[in-house]
C-alpha cells in the first residue's frame, strides 16, 4: 500500500512540474500560451483515445460542475458506462477522473502517467491541466465508457478539453470571472465560452443576460449549431425545497397549455408536468438540473434513450460537495464555493429562502484575482459577522487584507488562521442562534468540508 502511495504522489509531482497556470499570480499573459494544436498533437501521439466515445462537453462561468454532475449520473443510471471529468477536486486529485461515481484508482492513475510520460519530451511546452485531461481521455478510452462528460477548465475556445467532438456543447450561466484572460465584457467572455459551440452540433444554453445570449447566438449561426435555450425551449420552475432537497417541473412549450390547466386546478389536473426530484439546493440548482436535462433529451435525439425512471433516479441520487451544502444542523453549518459576485448574489438568494430572518457568521477565504468588493456587496448586508481566513494556495488572499476590504465595506470582521481555527470561532460565534456560512474560494470550501467530516466521524465514534 506503501509503494502504492508512493508511486501515486510521484505521478502527481510529475503532473505539477509542468506549466501550471492555476497556480500563478498574474495571469495576465497566460492566454498567449494556449494552444489547441499542442493538445491535438500530443493527443495524436497517445492514438487520438477521445474519440472512442460519445462526449458532452460543458463550459459557463458558474454552474458547468453542477450541471456535468447531473449529465453524468443521469447517463448511468440509464444504465450507460459514463465518465465524468471535472475540476477542481475539493480533496483528493482522483475526484476529478470518475467512472459511474467511481473515482480512477490511485493505480490506473500510476499507469496511465507513466504512458504520458515519453510523449511530454515530444510536445514541447504542454501544462498540467493539458496533461490532467489526457490522462481522463487516456483512462475512458481503456475503461471502454460509453460516454463521457467532460467540464471545460478555463474559458472554452482555447481549453484543452476543446478538441472534443460532442454529441452536444451546453453553456451553463455566463457571469464575470478570469477577466484578465477571458475579457472584460459578458460579450467577451460569451465569445471565449461560445468557442466550445461546434458546426452542425447542438448547443444547450442555460438562461443568459443578453448581452451574452446575443453572442452566444452568433456563434451558434455562424457555425450552423442548432441553439436549444433553457427557458424557450425548455421551460422550469421550482416546486418545493427543503434542508434536504428540493423538486422542480419542466416541460416543452407544446406542454404550456395543459401546464395551465393543471395551475388552474390548483395541481388536481388528471395531467402533470414531469417532477424531478434534486438534492442540491438553491434556485441556481434548479436552473441547473433544467440545463442539463435540455441536453440530454437533446442527445435522445441521436438515438440515446433515457427514461424518464433514469432522469428521476440520476437527479435525486447526485452529489455535488461544497455547493451550498449543509454540512451540520445544530448550528447550521453551510459550505458554499460562490467565488464571482454573481455567484455571492445566487448564495444570498438561497440563504433568504432557506433561513429567512436567521443571522449569518460568514468565514470568508478567496484569491486574489477574484473580485472581492462584488462578492462583498452581494453577502456583507446579509452577513453579521465575517472571520476572514486563507487557504494554502500560493494565489490565496492574505486574511489581514482581507478584513480590511470588509472594513472598508462598513463590516466587523477578524482575521483568523489556520481554516480550522477560523471555523471553530464561527461555530462558537454562532452559538446554536446564527447560520455559519463558509464561503469563497473552492480551496477553503474544500478544507473546511474537510475538517467538519473529520469532526463528525471522530464524534460519531
Amino acid at each position: 500500500m506503501e509503494d502504492v502511495e508512493k508511486k501515486y504522489q510521484d505521478a502527481l509531482d510529475f503532473l505539477y512540474s509542468f506549466i501550471d497556470y492555476s497556480l500563478k499570480r498574474n495571469f495576465r499573459n497566460a492566454a498567449e500560451k494556449f494552444n489547441l494544436d499542442r493538445m491535438r498533437n500530443f493527443m495524436h501521439h497517445l492514438g487520438d483515445p477521445h474519440q472512442d466515445y460519445r462526449i458532452i462537453h460543458v463550459a459557463g462561468t458558474k454552474g458547468k460542475g453542477s450541471v456535468s454532475a447531473f449529465c453524468a449520473n443521469v447517463l448511468a443510471a440509464q444504465g450507460y458506462k459514463t465518465g465524468l471529468y471535472t475540476s477542481p477536486h475539493m480533496v483528493e486529485f482522483t475526484e476529478r477522473i470518475r467512472i459511474n461515481g467511481q473515482d480512477i484508482s490511485k493505480e490506473a492513475l500510476v499507469e496511465i502517467v507513466d504512458i504520458l510520460r515519453p510523449v511530454t519530451e515530444k510536445v514541447q511546452e504542454i501544462t498540467t491541466f493539458e496533461l490532467m485531461t489526457a490522462l481522463a481521455f487516456v483512462y475512458f478510452s481503456q475503461q471502454e465508457v460509453d460516454f463521457a462528460v467532460f467540464e471545460v477548465g478555463l474559458g472554452g475556445r482555447l481549453d484543452a478539453t476543446n478538441i472534443v467532438d460532442p454529441v452536444v456543447s451546453v453553456i451553463t450561466s455566463i457571469s464575470y470571472d478570469h477577466v484578465q484572460i477571458l475579457g472584460n465584457t459578458l460579450s467577451e467572455i460569451a465569445g471565449e465560452k461560445g468557442g466550445i459551440i461546434k458546426p452542425n452540433t447542438p448547443v444547450v444554453v442555460a438562461p443568459q443576460k443578453e448581452e451574452a445570449r446575443l453572442k452566444l447566438e452568433e456563434i451558434a449561426q455562424i457555425r450552423n449549431a442548432p441553439m436549444i435555450q433553457v427557458g424557450r425551449d425548455y421551460l422550469y420552475a421550482a416546486d418545493s425545497h427543503a434542508l434536504d432537497g428540493q423538486t422542480f417541473l419542466v416541460w416543452t412549450p407544446d406542454e404550456q397549455p395543459m401546464v395551465d390547466e393543471f395551475i388552474e386546478s390548483g395541481g388536481r389536473h388528471v395531467w402533470s408536468p414531469l417532477r424531478l426530484r434534486i438534492p442540491l439546493l438553491g434556485f441556481h440548482q434548479v436552473e441547473n438540473a433544467a440545463t442539463a436535462y435540455a441536453a440530454l433529451k437533446t442527445a435522445e435525439k441521436f438515438g440515446i434513450e433515457i427514461s424518464q425512471e433514469a432522469f428521476r433516479e440520476g437527479f435525486s441520487s447526485v452529489r455535488w460537495p461544497g455547493r451550498m451544502e449543509i454540512i451540520q444542523r445544530n448550528p447550521i453549518v453551510v459550505i458554499d464555493s460562490a467565488h464571482n459576485r454573481y455567484s455571492a448574489m445566487r448564495l444570498r438568494q438561497a440563504l433568504d429562502d432557506y433561513f429567512p430572518g436567521l443571522p449569518v457568521v460568514m468565514v470568508l477565504g478567496v484569491s486574489e484575482d477574484k473580485d472581492v468588493d462584488g462578492i462583498c456587496q452581494e453577502l456583507l448586508p446579509r452577513v453579521r459577522r465575517v472571520i476572514t481566513t486563507q487557504s494554502i494556495h500560493p494565489r490565496a488572499m492574505d486574511a489581514q487584507t482581507l478584513v480590511d476590504l470588509v472594513h472598508r465595506a462598513g463590516r466587523s470582521a477578524l482575521a483568523v488562521t489556520p481554516i480550522e481555527s477560523a471555523v471553530a470561532k464561527a461555530i462558537e460565534e454562532a452559538a446554536q442562534e446564527a447560520v455559519v456560512l463558509i464561503t469563497g474560494s473552492v480551496f477553503v470550501a474544500a478544507a473546511a468540508r474537510e475538517i467538519l467530516m473529520v469532526s463528525k466521524d471522530d464524534s460519531a465514534e
